[in-house]
């Protein structure tokens, strides 16, 4: 079995898959994308291309350290998203191959259903309010949210008070037994994130993600100690090496992306390390996948996430207000793999990566394109501010 032919599309909103087709007619899909970046990383998919088309598709792991290493240059979001998307393919063919799920071949599953939470969007409290609402009736038992929006660097009281208003009304709603979590999406400074998060600790958030930028990794070790609130961090880190300084600073939660961190193959890798850390000796740190994409990046995360024991929580993209001209299910021909039960995503034994792509639907979707760019944003001043 060979290699054929490498195909990729852009895909509204902000995506990108790979076809991968062997001359044996098994197709593998993948998704490498860095969102606002699609072209760069297509360009890369392209070069890395060249390298695999003629070759044996089920030598994953040979492959995987080719497309890694031997460039002279190496690494950054760019090659590590490219390398993502096809790795992804590659499993996906060898699981058809053999007609097994990916995470029989990753050594088998741990748990048979996969919590996941629903993002909600609104930035005053009576918007939050309902939209946390409307995903608990829907049967979710976690949410997650922006912990504030564009923030000075040194918040004034009002920023401080809308950040608490956010958790107290999700708290309010959810109660005791469900979950929230809050993203500060590196929009909060490491002296801000110092004073905010002592001041959630009674809202008993899931974990509070992105206190700090991830170059600001120094401040992580103060801020795991400032607070008994979960820190959880790495959708902005690409290797396994980069995860080892917040593992090591106490984080509880790692959260890489299979679309950005060089796929299966590097995420079940930064999963194994964050098992050494972390203060439960059964457990170590947990691991809480990264996921506002589409359709085959969900469902690569689930493969790891069932083979995966201190797995903790999925993200997943469905109805994110992020989503605008198209939809994760538009691109699926058969959207029972990703019906909710209860919150979670059931176990299947489908091959593969176990979604079936409707390619009619991502080849009218790249004839149309996408250019999506994130916004800009500035403080008063005219400053640039972190988005």
């Amino acid at each position: 079995m060979t290699i054929a032919r490498i195909e990729t599309f852009l895909a509204p909103p902000r995506w990108m898959f790979v076809r991968v087709e062997t001359g044996e007619g098994v197709v593998g899909w993948g998704e490498p994308v860095v969102e606002g970046r699609a072209e760069p990383v297509r360009a890369a998919v392209e070069v890395l291309a060249e390298y695999l088309v003629g070759q044996d598709p089920l030598r994953i792991e040979d492959h995987w350290q080719v497309m890694t290493k031997d460039g002279f240059y190496r690494g950054g979001p760019v090659l590590s998203s490219a390398v993502a998307g096809l790795d992804q393919a590659l499993w996906d063919i060898k699981g058809k191959t053999y007609g097994q799920p990916v995470h029989q071949l990753l050594g088998g599953p741990v748990r048979e259903r996969i919590r996941a939470y629903a993002w909600v969007g609104g930035d005053e409290p009576s918007e939050i309010r309902d939209a946390v609402s409307a995903q608990a009736e829907a049967g979710f038992t976690a949410v997650k949210m922006n912990g504030s929006g564009r923030m000075t660097p040194l918040a004034t009281r009002e920023e401080v008070r809308a950040c608490l208003l956010r958790a107290e009304t999700a708290r309010e709603v959810l109660g005791d037994e469900r979950d929230f979590a809050l993203d500060f999406h590196g929009r909060v400074s490491p002296a801000n994130a110092r004073r905010l998060l002592p001041l959630l600790a009674e809202y008993a958030p899931l974990f509070v993600e992105e206190p700090v930028l991830s170059e600001h990794m120094h401040a992580v070790p103060d801020l795991v100690n400032a607070s008994n609130i979960p820190i959880a961090l790495g959708e902005r880190l690409f290797t396994r090496r980069e995860f080892l300084a917040p593992l090591q600073a106490g984080v509880a939660v790692v959260q890489p992306d299979i679309s950005h961190a060089a796929g299966i193959s590097e995420l079940r890798r930064i999963a194994a390390l964050a098992e050494m850390y972390g203060a439960h000796i059964m457990y170590g740190a947990h691991i809480a996948p990264h996921c506002s994409l589409g359709p085959v990046a969900l469902a690569a995360s689930l493969q790891v996430a069932f083979t995966t024991p201190n797995f903790l929580i999925q993200e997943q993209s469905i109805g994110i207000h992020y989503n605008k001209d198209a939809e994760l299910l538009d691109y699926v021909a058969d959207r029972e793999p990703f019906r909710f039960v209860g919150g979670s995503l059931l176990r299947t034994e489908r091959p593969g990566l176990g979604v079936d792509i409707d390619e009619a639907a991502v080849r009218t979707a790249d004839a149309r394109g996408h250019a999506w760019r994130n916004p800009v944003w500035r403080h008063e001043d005219g400053s640039f501010a972190e988005w």
